[in-house]
């Protein structure tokens, strides 16, 4: 913007102290007005609804790529207690056993 097209508002006051209303013709809106108003509140709302949907997508990614992770974490899991099974009852030993301290 430029420094002469900012104006300092206009307080217009009774001699009492009163604040007048504004004229007619300047609170008026035009056309042009109420559909760039429209308009920039369609754009809030498209921007807010991707906003979510960006989100959405991401947290989706994310399980996406901890999904093959969580099954071969599974997988070694499940072969070393296989594999300690196996052992153990080649040996007669206990299966599982549960310390207490």
């Amino acid at each position: 913007m430029l420094q002469e097209d900012r104006r300092p508002p206009v307080l217009d006051m009774t001699p009492e102290g009163a604040f007048r209303d504004a004229p007619r013709e300047a609170a008026r809106a035009s056309w042009l007005d109420r559909a760039l108003l429209r308009l920039g509140g369609v754009a809030v709302l498209a921007t807010v609804i991707a906003g979510g949907l960006v989100l959405a997508a991401s947290a989706a990614l994310i399980l996406g790529l901890l999904i093959p992770v969580v099954l071969v974490m599974a997988a070694v899991g499940f072969g070393s207690l296989w594999w300690r099974m196996r052992r153990a009852r080649r040996t007669g030993a206990a299966i599982f056993v549960v310390s207490r301290r």
